[in-house]
């Protein structure tokens, strides 16, 4: 039992602070029975938190304060997609606000889902997985899937060099390569857009 509690720690740790998970992140190193007894010890220590059922997190520490952090969505949203299997990805306002292109944050958390439409509670906020088109979801990675769901939010005529800067220096090389692939075969302005970002 110490060496499965030693192998799931270091998972979490290798993760970092803010990490979400189900246990399904751990089906390969350990075996239910034990890896649900050692996820609740794990909580009753205070290293990890329970954030719903069958859902944890390694919580983010604010140094000054002490004090944990509120629950990462975008991360619990992750976590809870692996667990199901599903592709994500965040509806256009919260994936601008993810990418630093808004400031504001949607009332509402809503990810596009190649699941079923269902809501989950993570502390004291939903969130909603709505069931999206095949043709919607048909983009491989995720940080494309972000991007184009963001510039569809924003509208042709107020994406600027601003944007396409921004997006430039948000995006690795392997991102922006991928973004050129993904968008290729979609909307024209989306694609040439992608190219401005991709060559800069």
């Amino acid at each position: 039992m110490d060496n499965l509690r030693d192998n799931i720690v270091r998972r979490i740790e290798r993760r970092g602070r803010g990490w979400a998970f189900s246990r399904k992140d751990f089906q390969d190193i350990a075996p239910t029975g034990p890896l649900g007894v050692i996820l609740s010890r794990l909580v009753k220590q205070s290293m990890i938190r329970r954030l719903g059922r069958g859902l944890f997190d390694y919580p983010r520490v604010n140094p000054a304060l002490r004090g944990e952090l509120s629950p990462d969505t975008g991360q619990a949203a992750q976590a809870i997609a692996r667990k199901f299997r599903w592709t994500i990805m965040p509806e256009g306002g919260l994936a601008a606000n993810q990418l630093g292109l808004s400031q504001q944050v949607p009332a509402k958390l809503v990810y596009l889902s190649d699941g079923p439409t269902k809501e989950f509670q993570v502390g004291n906020t939903a969130i909603h997985f709505k069931h999206a088109r095949p043709k919607e979801m048909r983009t491989e990675n995720y940080a494309s899937r972000l991007v184009i769901q963001a510039l569809r939010h924003l509208g042709k005529d107020r994406v600027d060099r601003k944007v396409i800067d921004h997006l430039w220096k948000r995006l690795s090389s392997d991102e922006k390569a991928d973004l050129l692939k993904d968008t290729r075969y979609g909307t024209d302005w989306i694609y040439k857009v992608a190219r401005q970002i991709a060559k800069d």
